[in-house]
């Protein structure tokens, strides 16, 4: 199995023995508050060819902290989470990112990975995102490419920091797989030799404070 250790910045392939170690290390490590849990969930989707993508989340939790703004607009917290995928054949990749609102009930948005942005995390392990009251974005952290059928992306304490908001500010996670036989991906076309199967995996929406 492919694994991903990240913090959105630091990518460093790791042993699937060193994946419970890492994980038990994201809920010891410290910080304004005590990480609180999140649900894990899974999906699976069969493509019009036969194709089977199968997607989880697991060990997912969020710890709030004190925005590194600290002028009363500004909301911060520290996610992590285990995400993985597998294809009962041909290639893909794996993209893991947060949607994030401002003053807006997120619980029912499932919102796409394009026509939103595109973020480069800093080198701190860190995200500062710009949001009005109402609005919504999209946070692309991570892909990984899927080449053997399955890997896995594993998130330690990355700080999502959302600025301007002044008001309740929330957050979910979402992984998505985009899979087919052949899969490439170049110069922002997508290609195949069957047709694609597109799969979004959505997590419980959790409050920045």
């Amino acid at each position: 199995m492919t694994v991903k250790t990240t913090s959105f910045v630091r990518r460093a392939a790791v042993a699937s023995a060193a994946l419970a170690v890492a994980a038990t290390g994201v809920i010891a490590s410290t910080g304004d508050a005590d990480a609180a849990r999140l649900p894990g969930g899974s999906k699976t989707t069969t493509g019009i060819d036969g194709q089977v993508v199968k997607i989880s989340r697991t060990g997912e939790s969020v710890r709030q902290q004190v925005s590194v703004a600290n002028n009363g607009a500004g909301r911060s917290a520290a996610v992590s989470g285990t995400y993985s995928a597998k294809l009962s054949k041909g290639t893909g990749s794996l993209t893991v990112g947060y949607l994030v609102g401002c003053q807006i009930n997120i619980t029912g948005l499932e919102g796409g990975l394009s026509g939103t942005i595109s973020a480069t995390p800093s080198l701190s392990g860190s995200l500062s995102v710009p949001l009005q009251p109402g609005e919504v974005k999209f946070v692309k952290g991570d892909s990984l490419s899927l080449k053997k059928g399955h890997g896995t992306v594993l998130v330690d304490s990355f700080q999502l920091n959302v600025q301007q908001c002044g008001g309740y500010a929330s957050a979910r996670s979402v992984v998505q797989v985009l899979a087919a036989d052949g899969f490439t991906a170049e110069d922002g076309a997508i290609s195949g030799a069957s047709g694609f199967v597109q799969s979004t995996l959505y997590g419980k929406p959790f409050s920045l404070s």
